[in-house]
């Protein structure tokens, strides 16, 4: 439901993942998308334009930043107005059922009494409130499930007059056409929690005569300022849009963003030498590789037993950590190591579990804030390739000239023979390719582009 905030979309895009990849069990996701209430009316009157237009809107702006967290899409998109009749049908059998009633003014309101006390679940984890209404109302708690029409707003035909549904029987019936009279999880926001899911609950159970609609309703917490109690809201206009927050930080990151940075930087440099390990291009002191093996297993079992015990992803993610520094112990890297049985396979395997988690948790090092261009990633990684091969045949070169007695004028070609990241970066189509000078061969590592220039050039003059 388009009604909370994107942190909690995240999270729960997360869970899926985890759900699905890791254990897998079959996740069928339905959203709701709530393209008439009454804020969309008043904010069309505001701007003079069609609520529909507005929603519409609304709706793609939605997508295209749930696509940039790379938050998977729904299996179905369920709006509200394609769904009315649904409601109608809805709300009368609530009625023939004996727990809401109609007004004479045309609204329909929810009876609290009729269930006795089945209401307040959630009471305790937020102030509840009830809802503004019709003095007609039989209990200050009682809910609209039908708000009858009122000059210039959208409506639509039903048995008590002409109107539009009210906020929370939306979703019980929109979830009941697709689920029948029971789902699993029913995830949203903790401000949700009183009075939509209450009432939904309430209504649900209501209408199907069942004693629970819903196995789980996972809730997820506010954002909140650094060192404040105060939430991130946009009526206290504190927040940022997640078009500019990934102006800054990548999608891969997560809410401590030093942190993340920090963490996702071992992880690629890991991944990288790795990789140059078994191309050949890091030379290293023989590997341990029968611990490895043992110590990819254990960390395969506790991630998912961190997993299992209520989504423990912070104890899943530590034990991938402490895998990737295991793995950097065993690459020691050492300037000749003729005759050294090597073990490409463990770091092959390595890699692959590593990339398989990062992609259960919605990370991808080679993600550019850009998007998606592996595309032209590839077209460019030939070129790279060429030039890192030229730079490794210049440094053999300039070994072999060390060797030699001086000539008049001095080579300068020695000063590339030195381990680490070089200071030189090969900037293409707006990337940057910084290589890695490892003994007598030099590879190539992907990074994001102009903030990555930038540092370059403040941490080394040209």
């Amino acid at each position: 439901m388009l009604v909370s905030f994107p942190s909690s979309y995240v999270r729960f895009d997360i869970l899926q993942r985890i759900l699905t990849r890791l254990f897998g069990i079959t996740v069928i996701h339905a959203m709701v998308i709530t393209d008439v209430d009454d804020k969309i009316i008043k904010r069309s009157w505001e701007e003079n334009v069609s609520p529909n237009v507005l929603a519409s809107i609304y709706e793609d702006e939605f997508k295209r930043d749930m696509l940039s967290l790379k938050v998977i899409p729904p299996a179905v998109y369920l709006r509200v107005t394609e769904n009315v009749h649904h409601i109608v049908a809805f709300i009368d059998g609530i009625i023939r059922n004996g727990h809401a009633y109609a007004t004479k003014e045309g609204d329909v309101y929810f009876d609290i009494q009729s269930i006795g006390g089945r209401y307040g679940k959630f009471v305790g984890a937020v102030d509840p409130q009830g809802e503004p209404g019709s003095t007609t109302k039989r209990d200050s708690r009682d809910f609209a499930l039908w708000k009858r029409s009122k000059p210039q707003e959208p409506f639509w035909e039903s048995p008590w007059g002409r109107g539009r549904p009210g906020w929370h029987i939306e979703c019980s019936t929109i979830a009941s056409s697709v689920f029948g009279s029971q789902l699993d999880i029913h995830s949203g926001g903790i401000d949700l929690a009183f009075p939509h899911h209450e009432n939904e609950i309430a209504q649900s159970e209501a209408y199907h005569q069942c004693g629970q609609w819903a196995n789980y309703f996972l809730h997820s917490g506010h954002l909140h300022l650094k060192g404040s109690e105060e939430k991130m809201s946009k009526s206290l206009k504190n927040y940022i849009s997640i078009k500019d927050f990934l102006q800054s930080y990548s999608a891969n990151d997560h809410s401590s963003m030093v942190e993340a940075r920090i963490a996702l930087g071992t992880i690629s440099t890991f991944m990288q030498d790795a990789k140059a390990y078994m191309k050949g291009q890091l030379q290293c002191t023989p590997v341990q590789e029968a611990a490895l093996w043992d110590r990819l297993a254990d960390t395969k079992s506790s991630v998912l037993k961190a997993l299992a015990d209520d989504f423990d992803t912070p104890r899943a993610v530590s034990a991938v950590m402490n895998l990737i520094h295991h793995g950097n112990c065993q690459l020691q890297p050492v300037s000749t190591c003729e005759g050294v049985a090597r073990s490409p396979a463990v770091f092959g395997a390595m890699i692959s579990y590593i990339t398989e988690i990062l992609d259960v948790f919605g990370v991808d090092l080679l993600h550019t804030k850009e998007g998606d261009v592996g595309t032209s990633s590839g077209r460019l990684e030939g070129v790279v390739e060429q030039l890192t091969h030229f730079r490794s045949e210049v440094r053999a070169f300039a070994s072999l000239v060390r060797m030699l007695p001086p000539v008049d004028p001095p080579t300068k070609l020695h000063s590339t023979q030195r381990e680490g990241p070089s200071s030189e970066v090969v900037t293409l189509s707006g990337r940057t390719w910084p290589p890695w000078d490892r003994g007598l061969t030099s590879t190539w590592e992907l990074t994001e582009g102009s903030e990555s220039v930038q540092e370059e050039e403040q941490e080394t003059p040209s």
